[in-house]
């Protein structure tokens, strides 16, 4: 902005009074400078487009005060830059004037011989006051010459302050193409390439988070707007299927869930029929269909934040690889091409690399596109005739076949606040293709691809689309463009920053967090192709750049899926019959001895089979040795009782957690706890044990051999026996226990049958009877 002094009466007063001030003081004082006062110039109409020479130029539009002055003798005025520019790079270096004051801008000097060339306006302008200008210029008042050419025109507004000096206060300009009197050198084959985005709605099957897709595919909507301009034009169309699937759900019926669990009827199932039904027809005329990996992932940010995340660049291309592509009648094609969409730092050969090979399917039929402005100015490839190039890379496949789409066509200006408007698009493209219309040399092609984020009414691509029928372009698609250059030259991929991705750090976690339960699911399946397609696609899409911008809608969509993902994981656990007001309590097992069993029971509540094993771990103590049983298969709604096998080393309860797990040792959902008791002898028992043992067989050993030396002394006791006492008798008559008779021989009868003599009853044979 520029400074000026206003010189208003009050402040003349003031420099006075201050000034009178300073004489006292003996110091000079100098008051402030104020900032000069600015309107805002828009021009809204430009036509013709191309004026040949000879051709008056009309431009329209307003003049808005966004200032707190009002201007005296306000006036609009046409002006221009003479300066004939003859190449795309002299219409790049086009000084924006940004640091330079309104006043002193003198690029576009103001047409003043015809009246029809200004527009003194009747009113004095006031603070916020808007009024609009009509500005006819006659060709002659160019004054420029009639070879092809472009050259920077536009409108100024000059007025005068209350009690000021007259200033310019505002300006804008355009982009003037001329098409001379000689024949332009060679048509331009065109491919315009509109991409049709959305962000991820849908949560599973018929529940979708908001209704923000049936807005855009409403007929006022944004993805109808961009459909329509297909009808009538050849173009080539860019999106996620994922986006596709998510419209033909809608197309079924659909619900909206809130946060708090209420759902609601979808309004769109009416648009989304029909905008399927218009797709289908565009199809039919020709237009060729480029489908994007599945989900439109944030390829850099997956690649840069390396396994497991990054393996989901090749799934979704993959995903996208066997997508069937259906149409509502014979007459649609139901072929596509499966694109890749890198652009700024995400455009580097080590993502270029990466994305473009790596999956199954990989063909080089596959299309990879890349915007221009991922070069820098001095580093990017020429785009005057062809827009194909062999990209060098570090990846295993050193040169990708890239198709450079040229960021210049959709770039606008010259001026940096009004670029992104439809009229300065228009111009910009009608501008550069003019340009490399008028060169020598092969047939030129080009391809058109508005940035993400670029256009969100539509509006600006549909005067890209208008602009297909200026008379050096040749519409065509992005097939046709590659295969008329079958011998690319080489450039070297872009550079970049270290990392270069658009999801942020907290998104990347959700994403690793699905995954993960994701995987799991997938390894706990007995056929791992049988993990449901709704659970893979949604990983597909917590993956989506389309999230930039909206962080709040991605967690929520992330949490909403890892719910579901957490739910299914949750029907294979532990059964435990111990429940305590709705939470499942301890499983309490016994262990007894040093080494014992318990059984534990898994049950599978799935649709699928599933091949389970279980992992005890002590928490509380470092001698619980678990030996985990083999793993088994599982039938739907089946259950499985191992018997586990423990031992530990001291007496005590010991806690523990039981976890299922799949054959590859993933944990599948929560573990349970366990409560063991272990009862065994210690060491002190054992030798008490023993010692018991030792006294017993000892005693016995002592009164067996005993026995055997008493009988080896007497060894015919009948016959020594008479009228004498022998010891034995005299241990009967006294009663002395220590020589009883066999305690056997004084058992009663049982059940009336005899008994049988005791092992040693030869030896007491006679003994006492006097009979014999």
């Amino acid at each position: 902005m520029f400074r000026r002094r206003l010189r208003l009466s009050a402040v003349a007063g003031a420099c006075l009074l201050v000034a009178a001030s300073a004489a006292t003081l003996g110091a000079p004082a100098d008051a402030a400078p104020a900032d000069d006062p600015t309107v805002q110039v828009t021009i809204d109409s430009f036509g013709p487009v191309a004026p040949k020479p000879g051709q008056p130029v009309v431009i329209k539009g307003r003049v808005t005060n966004t200032s707190a002055v009002t201007f005296n003798d306000p006036q609009a005025l046409a002006c221009i830059d003479r300066t004939r520019l003859a190449s795309t790079a002299a219409v790049e270096a086009i000084p924006t004037e940004q640091n330079v004051a309104m006043n002193d801008r003198d690029s576009c000097s103001n047409l003043t011989n015809d009246p029809q060339t200004f527009k003194p306006f009747d009113q004095p302008l006031a603070p916020k006051q808007t009024v609009e200008f009509s500005l006819t210029v006659p060709w002659k008042e160019w004054r420029i010459q009639d070879q092809t050419g472009v050259y920077v025109v536009g409108v100024t507004f000059r007025g005068e302050p209350q009690n000021g000096a007259r200033i310019m206060a505002g300006r804008a300009r355009t982009l003037m193409p001329v098409a001379g009197t000689t024949p332009l050198a060679r048509p331009v084959d065109t491919a315009l390439v509109i991409p049709l985005r959305h962000r991820p709605t849908q949560l599973g099957g018929k529940n979708f988070a908001n209704d923000s897709l049936a807005q855009a595919l409403a007929p006022t909507g944004s993805l109808s707007r961009l459909l329509a301009l297909g009808k009538e034009r050849k173009v080539t169309w860019l999106l996620d299927p994922a986006m596709l699937d998510e419209i033909k759900q809608m197309a079924k019926g659909y619900v909206i869930v809130a946060q708090n669990g209420e759902s609601t009827p979808g309004a769109g199932q009416s648009d989304a029929i029909a905008w399927l039904k218009d797709f289908d027809v565009t199809r039919a005329h020709g237009n060729q269909v480029v489908l994007l990996p599945y989900g439109d992932p944030d390829v850099a940010g997956l690649l840069d934040s390396g396994d497991p995340l990054k393996n989901l660049v090749a799934r979704a291309r993959q995903t996208t690889q066997g997508y069937i592509l259906s149409g509502a009648s014979a007459d649609v094609p139901v072929s596509f091409t499966n694109g890749l969409w890198l652009e700024g730092g995400a455009a580097a050969g080590r993502y270029l690399g990466a994305a473009s090979t790596g999956f199954p399917g990989a063909s080089d039929s596959d299309l990879n596109l890349v915007s221009s402005s991922s070069w820098s100015a001095a580093t990017r490839p020429v785009l005057t005739s062809t827009p194909v190039y062999d990209v060098m890379t570090p990846g295993p496949d050193t040169l990708v076949r890239t198709v450079i789409a040229d960021s210049s066509l959709t770039s606008g200006g010259p001026d940096q606040e009004t670029a992104s408007s439809p009229l300065q698009v228009r111009q910009r493209f009608a501008a550069e293709t003019a340009l490399i219309a008028a060169g020598k040399g092969t047939p030129a092609s080009v391809v058109v691809l508005p940035p993400r984020g670029w256009d969100n009414d539509s509006a600006a691509t549909a005067q890209l689309a208008a602009s297909l029928s200026l008379p050096w372009i040749k519409a065509t698609d992005v097939s046709t463009v590659v295969a008329s250059n079958p011998r690319p030259q080489v450039t070297r991929a872009p550079k970049a920053a270290e990392t270069n991705g658009v999801l942020t750090e907290a998104q990347l976690s959700s994403v690793r967090d699905l995954d993960a339960a994701t995987s799991t699911m997938q390894n706990l399946l007995v056929d791992e192709n049988a993990l449901p397609e709704v659970m893979t696609h949604a990983l597909l899409r917590s993956t989506s750049s389309g999230w930039n911008g909206y962080p709040e809608e991605a967690r929520h969509f992330a949490a909403i899926e890892l719910g579901s993902a957490n739910q299914q994981l949750g029907k294979v656990h532990l059964v435990n019959a111990s429940v305590d007001r709705g939470l499942r309590k301890e499983i309490k097992v016994n262990l007894a001895g040093s080494k014992g069993t318990f059984p534990l029971t898994i049950t599978n509540d799935t649709e699928w089979s599933v091949r389970v094993g279980i992992e005890v771990t002590a928490a509380n103590r470092s001698d619980l040795k678990i030996t985990p049983p083999q793993t088994a298969v599982l039938g739907p709604k089946q259950k499985w009782t191992p018997r586990i096998t423990a031992s530990a080393e001291q007496n005590g309860l010991i806690r523990a957690n039981a976890q299922v797990v799949t054959a590859g040792g993933q944990s599948v959902g929560k573990s349970q706890e366990l409560l063991i008791q272990a009862s065994q002898y210690g060491s002190v028992g054992w030798i008490l044990v023993g010692a018991a043992c030792a006294l017993l067989f000892g005693t016995s050993f002592v009164r067996i051999y005993r026995r055997i030396r008493t009988e080896r002394r007497n060894p015919n006791p009948a016959a020594e026996a008479g009228p004498e006492v022998t010891a034995d008798a005299t241990a009967e008559a006294t009663g002395d226990p220590a020589d009883t008779a066999d305690p056997a021989h004084d058992r009663p009868e049982a059940n009336g049958v005899p008994e049988a003599a005791a092992p040693d009853a030869s030896l007491k044979e006679g003994v006492g009877s006097k009979d014999g």
